[in-house]
C-alpha cells in the first residue's frame, strides 16, 4: 500500500512506522484476514488467547496470522479479552507468553458486561504484577485521567484509553477528556482503543495528537473489510499528518481566507 510516510514512533523502544493497530476477530475467512491486514499498512496485529482456547484450538489460525505479518513486517500483540479478575488475565497473559513467544501483552480486564468497562483497581493491580514479571503491558483503560496516572506507576508505558465502548462503533464520545489525557500526558504513547466505527474516526484521534488508533470490528464485519482496512489505513496517515502540519484552532467568528480592508485590489 502506497501511502505518505508520517513519523514513527516507539511503544517499548520497538520503532514502528505504522500507527494502525488491527484486530484479528470476526473476519470471514482466513484469506479475508491476511488481505487485510496487507491493506492496512498495519504493523502490529492482536489476537485474544482466550477465544482461541474457548474455539477448541487455533486450527491453524495463528499460522495464517504469522504468513502475513512475516510478509508485512508486523508484530503480534496477544490480549486477556475476556477476563474478569487480575488473577484471570496475569495467568493469560503467561500462557500467551508461552505459547507466542512474545513479552507484549494487550491487558483487558472487564469490569461491567453491558459496557465492557474495563475494572480499574483490577486493571491496574494486574498491569503491576505483569511489569514485575518482565511483561510490556498495553493496558485497555478508560479515558479518567487519573487511572491512566496510576497505570503509569504501575510501570506501563503505554496506555491505551476507550473512544467509546467496545465494538459500539460511536467514535470519540468525550474528546475533552481525550484532549486531556494528550494535555497531562505529552510524553506517553496513547493509542486510541475500542469505539472507532469510522474511519473519519481514527483520523479525528489522530488529529489530537494521538499515537496511534487499535480497532477490529469496524474492518472485520465491513462489506468490504479489505478495502475498509485500507481505508483506516489512509485516515489514520492523514490524520498524523494533520496534526504534525498543525490543525487550525476552530473560531467563534467568521475569518475572511483572502481579507480585503485596508489592501488595494482590482476590479475587473
Amino acid at each position: 500500500m502506497n501511502q505518505a510516510p508520517t513519523s514513527s514512533w516507539a511503544p517499548y523502544g520497538v520503532e514502528l512506522q505504522s500507527r494502525f493497530l488491527l484486530g484479528t476477530a470476526g473476519y470471514p475467512s482466513p484469506q479475508v484476514l491476511a488481505d487485510s491486514i496487507a491493506a492496512s499498512g498495519t504493523q502490529v496485529v492482536t489476537v485474544g488467547l482466550k477465544r482461541t482456547l474457548a474455539a477448541g484450538g487455533d486450527n491453524g489460525f495463528i499460522e495464517i496470522i504469522r504468513a502475513a505479518m512475516k510478509e508485512h513486517g508486523a508484530r503480534l500483540l496477544p490480549n486477556t479479552a475476556g477476563c474478569r479478575t487480575a488473577r484471570e488475565a496475569i495467568t493469560l497473559a503467561h500462557m500467551a507468553r508461552e505459547l507466542y513467544g512474545t513479552h507484549w501483552i494487550k491487558l483487558e480486564v472487564v469490569g461491567d458486561e453491558h459496557t465492557l468497562q474495563p475494572d480499574p483497581w483490577g486493571t491496574v493491580e494486574a498491569a503491576a504484577q505483569l511489569t514485575k514479571d518482565g511483561f510490556a503491558v498495553f493496558p485497555y483503560c478508560t479515558d479518567d485521567l487519573v487511572t491512566c496516572q496510576r497505570l503509569l506507576d504501575a510501570g506501563c508505558e503505554v496506555l491505551m484509553p476507550w473512544g467509546a465502548p467496545i465494538g459500539s462503533g460511536q467514535g470519540l464520545i468525550n474528546p475533552f477528556a481525550l484532549r486531556t489525557l494528550r494535555a497531562r500526558l505529552p510524553g506517553v504513547p496513547l493509542v486510541v482503543d475500542a469505539g472507532i466505527g469510522a474511519p473519519s474516526h481514527a483520523a479525528a484521534a489522530m488529529e489530537l495528537g494521538f499515537d496511534a488508533v487499535l480497532l477490529n470490528s469496524a474492518v472485520s464485519q465491513a462489506v468490504d473489510p479489505v478495502r475498509m482496512a485500507r481505508a483506516f489505513g489512509l485516515a489514520v496517515e492523514a490524520g498524523r499528518a494533520a496534526y504534525e502540519a498543525g490543525v487550525m484552532a476552530p473560531q467563534d467568528m467568521a475569518v475572511a481566507s483572502t481579507p480585503v480592508s485596508g489592501h488595494p485590489f482590482l476590479i475587473g
